[in-house]
Formats: C-alpha cells, structure tokens, sequence
C-alpha cells in the first residue's frame, strides 16, 4: 500500500506528464489545422514548466534515468522559446526561477556528493543493468531535442524535423519497457500517449511531402 509521501509524489509526477501530454495535444492539434508539423510557442512553454516538475519527481523517486533526460533538454526549452521571441514575454519572476534552478541544484548536488551518489546509484529498486537501460532511454529520447536544435540553429528558425519524430518514438518505446520494469505509472502513461503523436506527426510529415511532390 503507498503512504501518503508516495501520493504526493505520483501527483506531482502526474502533473508533470498531464503538462507534457498537453505540450503534445496542442502542437497536435495546431499542425492538423496547417496539414503538416508546426512548433508552437506553448509547446517550448509548457515544456519548461514541466521539466522542472519533472526533475523533482525524479529527485523524489531517486531515479538518475528521469534526472538525466530533464537535464539535457531543459536549456533547449528557453533557446526555443528565444527563437520564437517569446522567452522574454514570460513573467520576468519565472524566467528568473528558471535561470536559477540549476545555479542552485548543481552546486547542492556537488556539495552533498556522497548523498546524491547513494540517493541516485545506489537505489536497491533500481538494478544496475535496469538503470543503465532506462537512461539510455533517455539519452536517446532526449537526442531528440538536440537533433532540433542543432535543425532550428542551421536555419534559425524553431522547427520540429522528420528526425524528431522518429527520435522521439525510439526513445519512448525504450522508457515504456523501463517504466514497465520500474513499475512507474507515470512515465508508462506519458509515453504512451506521447508515443501516438509521434507516430502521427511521422505520418502527416511523409503525407504532407508527398502532397508537396505531387503538386511539382
């Protein structure tokens, strides 16, 4: 039976992935009204809020895997949200906040060395080999977002490219298997979810050229 910390905790993970899940919905929706894939603003804003919930689930749960992937991306959330001249329309309080969650989390972590190394590694739910599976899980699920980064930086522009999609869903069928062996609710819902927008988005991007060939 969970205690009532462990609710806690799932809430906040949930409120996470629902936040994810609607990142997901909205740039959906938007990119089926344009007939091929957009990047909206909402989508890098409700990226970063989620991100840092996120990372304190994973904090919560002493889970390195869910750290590693909120960590990598999360600056690539603000250079999006710049691209799209929309980071400095944000609350100045919260951009603040943003700047100072990892000037305040890394210097703690270095600090209390010994206790984040037995807090992260040496979680005896966590098998070793199961650790190392779920975060390369999320080193290629987060590949994704350098891959467009590095596609956004070339033409300076935020867009979301075929690789993305195709990214995404490698690395989400690779955290599904991790969250069935973690027994994590939250990330299985999240990537399931997740992982049909991926497929769709792939699809509607290879009808979308396909339109585009049969009209030269």
């Amino acid at each position: 039976m969970l205690s009532p910390d462990s609710y806690l905790v799932y809430a906040l993970g949930f409120l996470a992935q629902l936040l994810f899940s609607a990142r997901m919905l909205v740039q959906w929706i938007l990119s089926e009204r344009a007939k091929k894939v957009v990047s909206p603003q909402l989508y890098w804003q409700l990226s970063i809020v989620a991100a840092i919930i996120m990372f304190f689930y994973g904090w919560l749960r002493h889970d390195f895997a869910i750290i590693l992937g909120q960590s990598i991306t999360y600056f690539i959330y603000i250079y999006n949200l710049k691209l799209l001249k929309a980071w400095k329309k944000m609350p100045a309080a919260f951009r603040t906040f943003c700047y100072l969650v990892p000037l305040i989390v890394i210097p703690y972590a270095f600090i209390n060395y010994q206790s984040t190394v037995q807090r992260l590694f040496h979680n005896s739910e966590i098998p070793m080999y199961l650790l190392l599976w779920g975060s390369a899980g999320q080193v290629v699920f987060t590949l994704r977002f350098v891959y467009q980064w590095f596609s956004s930086r070339k033409i300076q522009k935020s867009i979301l490219p075929m690789g993305f999609w195709v990214i995404s869903l490698t690395g989400s069928a690779m955290i599904v298997s991790y969250a069935v062996y973690r027994r994590d609710p939250v990330l299985f819902l999240g990537q399931i979810f997740g992982a049909a927008i991926y497929a769709r988005n792939i699809w509607l991007m290879i009808h979308s050229r396909k339109i585009s060939r049969t009209a030269e």
